[in-house]
């Protein structure tokens, strides 16, 4: 093979030829304008330019393909669509300024139609080009969503592989050694538009807490918020001061301001370190929102902390079954059935004791408050205003609550 025909066969040199030096120039003084962007991202985008001014060519098919390619490229490298953009309009403005021919001719006609020439391919490109990085945006959109459901799901099953979970949650700013906790928001309905009530979630929490060690996700019709327990209080505070009744707050305020979805309600779970303290958070949550559904509680903010008494006696379901029967049986033969006489034993225990604050959360007279213990006295053998028999009928009725009697059936021990 000749020298000649080695050069034929070759690929053409990345460097401009000479005549085509001045268009570096101008692609150089462009990635300037556009604070440093790559003038790789012009590829063919200035030849263009030039064979429109002077031949009055118009970008082919291809060519605005190419174009498309490179504003997918600039999306998946990180570049804001803006200095993208930017570059491309400074590459004309300054090829215009420094185009050889156009600048040197006189007729005022050539001149016309180089610009409109030129113009057209300005707006094809930049129209082509931001199609092709709104198409990339929305592709890492998609995958970064993919990417942080499967996360999600596996960091509250708790039950991967630790060395993965690690290197797959250092994108999204989370350490796993640190202490968490998940809270879970559930809408009155069907969750409403995802998307809007995580942006939403995201933009309070990213400003109060962070963007690090905070993710923000949706998983079985509910929206999931893990977020960093401060690690020196977590187990110095006491329930009412506890970080997760704020971060609870935080989020149904925020959710509260959504067109739907309301009303919303939001548990906690407790705040655990590692791995498996996420798992273990969750799993608190979810059990705080089905146990403040069966107990029909109107508090849109749950704290699993204050529900550790519900799952205490849930873990011996037929001891509690045994428990209310033998206690709180006998209520049903009152006139008027069980349900007054529960109330008024679980305001009365809620109140410390007190008939006069029992009788204003309830609406009815002291008297009647007191007609009443003294009714459950006489039916259970319990006396209400006893100490020694107070830590019984006050566990005998939280089971009932638990346990939604006597609206329903008590289970069958088995």
């Amino acid at each position: 093979m000749t020298d000649s025909t080695r050069r034929r066969g070759e690929r053409r040199p990345a460097t401009p030829e000479p005549e085509d030096a001045w268009l570096l120039k101008v692609a150089e003084g462009a990635s300037r304008d556009a604070g440093g962007v790559p003038v790789e991202l012009l590829g063919d985008y200035l030849r263009m330019l030039a064979d429109a001014a002077t031949h009055g060519r118009q970008a082919k098919s291809r060519e605005l393909d190419a174009v498309g390619l490179l504003g997918r490229r600039a999306a998946e490298q990180g570049i804001s669509a803006g200095p993208v953009v930017q570059l491309y309009l400074s590459a004309a403005r300054r090829l215009w300024q420094d185009l050889p021919m156009v600048v040197r001719s006189r007729d005022r006609e050539a001149v016309r139609a180089a610009a409109t020439a030129v113009l057209q391919v300005i707006d094809d490109a930049v129209a082509t080009l931001a199609e092709g990085y709104a198409v990339a945006r929305r592709d890492l959109v998609r995958r970064e969503e993919t990417l942080r459901r499967e996360l999600i799901d596996d960091l509250l099953r708790g039950d991967s592989d630790l060395g993965t979970l690690v290197e797959r949650a250092e994108p999204f700013g989370l350490d796993l050694a640190r202490v968490h906790q998940v809270a879970l928001a559930a809408p009155s309905r069907r969750l409403p538009d995802a998307d809007a009530a995580i942006s939403a979630l995201e933009a309070v929490m990213f400003d109060r807490l962070g963007d690090r060690d905070v993710l923000v996700a949706t998983k079985d019709g509910l929206l999931v918020v893990l977020a960093p327990a401060d690690t020196g209080t977590v187990d110095r505070l006491p329930p009412a001061m506890d970080a997760s009744n704020e971060l609870g707050r935080l989020m149904h305020r925020e959710l509260s301001r959504l067109p739907r979805g309301g009303p919303w309600r939001v548990a906690v779970g407790r705040s655990h370190p590692g791995l498996y303290g996420i798992a273990r958070s969750y799993e608190e949550a979810r059990e705080a929102l089905a146990m403040a559904g069966r107990l029909h509680t109107d508090t849109p903010v749950i704290n699993a902390h204050d529900l550790l008494i519900y799952r205490v006696l849930l873990r011996d379901q037929p001891a509690i079954v045994d428990l209310v029967q033998a206690v709180l049986a006998p209520l049903t033969r009152a006139r008027g059935g069980a349900e007054p006489l529960l109330d008024t034993l679980h305001a009365y225990f809620d109140t410390g004791a007190v008939a006069t604050e029992s009788a204003k959360r309830l609406h009815v007279s002291v008297r009647t408050v007191t007609y009443r213990l003294a009714r459950v006295k006489t039916l259970t053998g319990y006396d209400p205003t006893d100490p020694s028999h107070r830590f019984t009928l006050q566990a005998a009725v939280l089971g009932a609550k638990v346990l939604n009697w006597p609206q329903e059936l008590l289970p069958i021990p088995t």
